[in-house]
C-alpha cells in the first residue's frame, strides 16, 4: 500500500475518534517516515507506506493524542518534548505568553507555577533574552521533561526547575522578587465531561481541582504577593467560565484584575498586580 492509501485508510478509521482525522494521520506518517509533514505531502505520498504506520493509528484509535504518540508539540512556534507525565500545551495558552510579554517587555525575573513541560516559561524567556527564569512543579517526571526542552531550545543557562507543592507549608521559600509570574493550575471541575483522550491519557494532577474547579486558586493566588518584586505581575489562566470567581479569589488576596480574552473571544488569562 502506498503512502496516500494508508493515508485514506487511516483517515477513514479514525473520523470516529477524532475532528481531524486526516490532519492526525498526516502528522502519524511524518512521524512514522521521520520526516516533516510538508516534505512528507511533497515527495513521499507514492512510497510504500511504513509497517510502523498501522500500530501508530491503532493508538490513535485507543484515544491516545497524537502528541503522546510523536513525543512532540509545538507551542509558540517551539518544538516541545512532551509525555504523559505532564499536560499538553495547548494553543489558547498562547494568549497568556502574550499577555505576559505586554505586560513585562522588560521581565528579568520569571516564575512558572506548575510548569509542566515548560512551555509557559520557555516560550517568554524565548522571547526575553535578558530574561532568566524558574519553574517549579510538584512532578519528578515533569520538571525532567521541562528541563530537556530547555537544553533542546539552548535554554538551561537562563532556567531553573525545582520540586515545590504550593499545597504544602513554606513552598515558596527562596523564589520570591519576581518581575512575571506565570501560572496555568489545574482548573477543571471533577464531574466535568471530557474528550476520552483527555480524561484518559493527561495527568490528573495537571488538571482536576475539586468540585468547582477552583482550589488550586484558593490555594495559590494568597501566596502570590509575596512572590512579585513591586511593579510585577502575575498572569493565570482560567477556565471559560471561572473570571468571576477567580477574579473575587485575587481582588480578596489584593490584587488588581484584568481579563483577557483568546482568539475566540473566550475568557482565558487574568492579569494580576498590586493595588
Amino acid at each position: 500500500m502506498t503512502v496516500a492509501a494508508a493515508l485514506r485508510a487511516a483517515a477513514a478509521k479514525l473520523a470516529g475518534v477524532s475532528d481531524t482525522a486526516r490532519l492526525d494521520a498526516e502528522v502519524l506518517m511524518a512521524h512514522a517516515l521521520r520526516v516533516s509533514r510538508s516534505e512528507l505531502l511533497l515527495r513521499h505520498t507514492r512510497e510504500p507506506a511504513p509497517e510502523s504506520f498501522a500500530a501508530l493509528v491503532a493508538r490513535r484509535q485507543g484515544h491516545e493524542p497524537v502528541a503522546y504518540i510523536t513525543g512532540m508539540q509545538e507551542f509558540f512556534g517551539l518544538p516541545l518534548r512532551v509525555s504523559p507525565a505532564v499536560l499538553i500545551p495547548r494553543g489558547d495558552s498562547e494568549t497568556l505568553v502574550e499577555a505576559a510579554l505586554a505586560a513585562q517587555p522588560a521581565a528579568r525575573r520569571v516564575l512558572d507555577l506548575g510548569t509542566g513541560s515548560g512551555a509557559l516559561l520557555l516560550a517568554v524567556l524565548a522571547q526575553l533574552p535578558g530574561a532568566g527564569g524558574i519553574g517549579i512543579d510538584r512532578s519528578v517526571r515533569a520538571l525532567a521533561v521541562a528541563a530537556g526542552n530547555a537544553a533542546a531550545l539552548g535554554l538551561s543557562g537562563r532556567t531553573g526547575f525545582l520540586q515545590r507543592d504550593w499545597t504544602r507549608r513554606q513552598w515558596q521559600a527562596g523564589l520570591g522578587d519576581c518581575d512575571l509570574i506565570l501560572a496555568n493550575p489545574p482548573y477543571v471541575e471533577l464531574a466535568a465531561e471530557l474528550a476520552p483522550a483527555v480524561r484518559e491519557h493527561e495527568p490528573a494532577g495537571a488538571l482536576f481541582a475539586g468540585d468547582d474547579g477552583l482550589d488550586d486558586y484558593r490555594r495559590l493566588i494568597p501566596d502570590i504577593p509575596a512572590l512579585l518584586a513591586p511593579g510585577g505581575a502575575a498572569l493565570i489562566e482560567i477556565g471559560a467560565t471561572q473570571a468571576d470567581a477567580v477574579t473575587q479569589i485575587a481582588r480578596d488576596a489584593g490584587f488588581a484584575v484584568r481579563l483577557c480574552r483568546d482568539l475566540a473571544g473566550r475568557d482565558r488569562v487574568l492579569k494580576l498586580t498590586a493595588r
